[in-house]
């Protein structure tokens, strides 16, 4: 259950990439509810996401995370908080033999490079209490053989990110990393919906075939985007002022290992 208090980040001025949709507008949501100023970017906006709170850019691209950073820089003159939501994947059945050198570089300049180009353009504006989230995921631990890009750039992203937070703890700046597992965002619900359709059976019977293929999951449900929201939430806050270097498990207990 959520507890927001309106004023808790009253003043901060925040980014949020991946911030129309899924995990990042419920994260982007949370913090305006907590009283910040969010510029939420992507690569394109939803009919229901005001044009004044977004920034349209492929941060995949050195102009997408150029024109981001412009923007933080022109719209709210500064930065306090930093969150790398944006990321995905394909799917290749094929595995290592068949995944090309284009499908490896898309997959790592989203999910990877994106993050990397943007905190080089911000960090420097960030003040002595600011703080990063790089968005990884339990792949990065658990990669799945249709996947393998993906969860190589969110493993590199991990690695990365507690780097940073080496860096840049000095200057009183808290990097941190949250790591979901089967989360039902837009496109996990329609994932669900398909495999239905394809095996004739309800949505609750494909969300357990889908939990059966990644080992199961201890509390038997998916996650909310808005679990996810109030972490990240937590770790951006004046709570978690002595927190730095470290990677959340957001999962349900699927990943067993410790």
């Amino acid at each position: 259950m959520s507890t927001t208090h309106p004023n808790e980040f009253a003043g901060r001025r925040a980014l949020v990439t991946g911030g129309t949709r899924g995990i990042g507008r419920a994260i982007a949501e949370r913090l305006r509810a907590g009283g910040a100023t969010v510029l939420a970017a992507a690569r394109s906006l939803p009919a229901d996401q005001p044009e004044e709170s977004a920034v349209v850019a492929d941060i995949s691209t050195t102009a997408g995370t150029d024109a981001i950073a412009h923007a933080v820089t022109e719209r709210l003159g500064g930065i306090d908080i930093v969150v790398h939501n944006a990321g995905g994947s394909s799917q290749n059945a094929g595995g290592a033999a068949t995944t090309t050198d284009e499908e490896w570089s898309k997959t790592f300049e989203l999910n990877f490079f994106g993050a990397v180009r943007l905190d080089r353009a911000l960090i420097t504006q960030l003040p002595a209490d600011g703080a990063i989230i790089h968005v990884t995921s339990i792949q990065r631990r658990s990669p799945l053989p249709t996947t393998l890009p993906y969860a190589a750039a969110k493993a590199a992203l991990a690695n990365y990110s507690k780097a940073l937070s080496n860096e840049l703890a000095p200057r009183g700046i808290r990097v941190n990393a949250v790591a979901p597992g089967y989360v039902e965002t837009e496109s996990a619900y329609q994932m669900a919906a398909d495999i239905a359709a394809i095996n004739g059976v309800d949505i609750d019977e494909a969300r357990k075939q889908i939990m059966a293929s990644i080992g199961g999951i201890p509390l038997a449900a998916p996650g909310r985007p808005q679990d996810v929201a109030e972490l990240v939430a937590f770790l951006v806050s004046d709570r978690a002022t002595y927190i730095t270097g470290a990677e959340y498990v957001i999962d349900g207990g699927s990943t067993r290992t410790v």
